[in-house]
C-alpha cells in the first residue's frame, strides 16, 4: 500500500489543471495518502522543489486557470542519467508514485519513471485535444469558449467594415480547436491539417461570398504552424472585395477560468489517478471515451490512431 505520491504539471497550461491539482490532493488525503506538489515539472522533480500539499493550500484553486504547480519544459529528462536524479529526490522524500498532468511528451516521461520503479498516471492536460486515446483533453472545452468568444466580438467588427478575419488558433497540429469553433462560431472557411491550405481555393471562395453570395463580412478560422496569416490577409485585400484583417489569439486561449466541463472532467480524472496509484498500477493514462472515465497503457495511448474528423467537417460543409 503506497503512502506519499507526487503531482506535477508539465508542457503547455491548460485551463482545469488546478481542478485536476486539487481533486489529486483531497482524493489522496481523504484516501489516508500524504501529497506532494511537485514545482515546474520535471525539471522541479530533478532539482528537489517538491512541497507538501494540504487541503489550505489547494483551497479555491478549481476556479482558476493556470496551474498552482508552475510548468516548465526539460528535453533532458530523456536521458536516465537526469531521470535517476529526479528518482533520488523522490526517494528521499518518500515518494512512491506521481500523478502528471500534461501532454504526450509529459506521458512518455511518466512510462520511464514507471520502468525505473516510481509508478506513474498520466492526465491529459492540454488545450490542443491532441491526444487520441481520450475524446476531450483537460482545457479543451475552455479554449473552444475563449475562441468563440473572440470570433462572435470580430464579426461584429468585421460586418461593419466589408472584412474578412482571419483567425488563427492554436492546436499544434491537431485541427479540433479550430474545426469546433468553425462549427460553433458559424465560419466560412476553416483551415486545418486536415484541410490543407490551397491559397487561391480559399481566395476563390472568398470572391464567391463576396460576389455572388453578396456576404458584407466572412470568418476564416485557420490552425496554427499552417500558414502566415498576416501576409495571406493582405492578399485577401489585394485580390478580393473583402478588407482582409489577420487575429492571432495565441496564448489568451491558454487563459481564464475554467468551464464547467472542465472541472468535473479534471476531477473525475483526478480521483481515476489516485484510484490506480492505490491498486499499484503504473504506466497508464486516464481518458474520456463515449462519457465514461477509462484508463489505457500509455504505450497504447501513444500509438492510437486518431478519430476520423470527417463526421465533423461534413458537419460543417453542410452549414456553410
Amino acid at each position: 500500500m503506497i503512502k506519499r505520491i507526487g503531482i506535477l504539471t508539465s508542457g503547455g497550461d491548460s485551463p482545469g489543471m488546478n481542478a485536476a491539482i486539487r481533486a489529486v490532493t483531497k482524493v489522496g488525503l481523504n484516501s489516508g495518502l500524504e501529497v506532494f506538489g511537485i514545482y515546474n515539472g520535471y525539471k522541479g522533480m530533478v532539482e528537489g522543489y517538491i512541497e507538501p500539499l494540504t487541503r489550505e493550500s489547494i483551497g479555491e484553486i478549481v476556479t482558476r486557470g493556470g496551474t498552482i504547480l508552475g510548468s516548465a519544459r526539460l528535453p533532458e529528462f530523456k536521458d536516465i542519467e537526469v531521470r535517476e536524479k529526479a528518482i533520488r529526490q523522490l526517494r528521499k522524500r518518500g515518494i512512491e508514485a506521481v500523478v502528471v498532468i500534461g501532454g504526450d511528451g509529459s506521458y512518455r516521461g511518466a512510462l520511464e519513471l514507471t520502468h525505473m520503479g516510481i509508478n506513474c498516471i498520466g492526465l491529459p492536460g492540454t488545450i490542443d485535444n491532441d491526444i487520441t486515446c481520450t475524446d476531450y483533453t483537460i482545457g479543451f472545452q475552455t479554449a473552444l469558449e475563449t475562441i468563440v468568444d473572440a470570433v462572435d466580438k470580430l464579426r461584429d467588427t468585421s460586418n461593419s467594415h466589408h472584412r474578412c478575419s482571419i483567425v488563427e488558433v492554436m492546436g499544434n497540429r491537431c485541427g479540433d480547436l479550430a474545426l469546433w469553433a468553425g462549427v460553433a462560431c458559424g465560419a466560412d472557411i476553416v483551415v486545418t491539417s486536415d484541410t490543407g491550405f490551397d491559397e487561391q481555393d480559399i481566395l476563390d471562395r472568398l470572391r464567391d461570398l463576396d460576389m455572388i453570395k453578396k456576404k458584407k463580412h466572412a470568418i476564416v478560422i485557420i490552425s496554427e504552424k499552417i500558414t502566415d496569416v498576416h501576409q495571406f490577409a493582405k492578399k485577401v485585400t489585394l485580390n478580393t472585395g473583402f478588407s482582409g484583417r489577420a487575429t492571432v489569439l495565441g496564448h489568451i486561449q491558454r487563459g481564464g477560468s475554467p468551464c464547467p466541463f472542465d472541472r468535473m472532467l479534471a476531477s473525475q480524472m483526478g480521483e481515476k489517478a489516485v484510484d490506480l496509484l492505490m491498486q499499484g498500477i503504473g504506466g497508464q493514462c486516464v481518458a474520456i471515451r463515449q462519457n465514461k472515465i477509462v484508463s489505457y497503457p500509455i504505450e497504447k495511448a501513444l500509438v492510437m490512431p486518431s478519430e476520423s474528423k470527417k463526421p465533423l467537417t461534413n458537419l460543417f460543409e453542410r452549414l456553410s
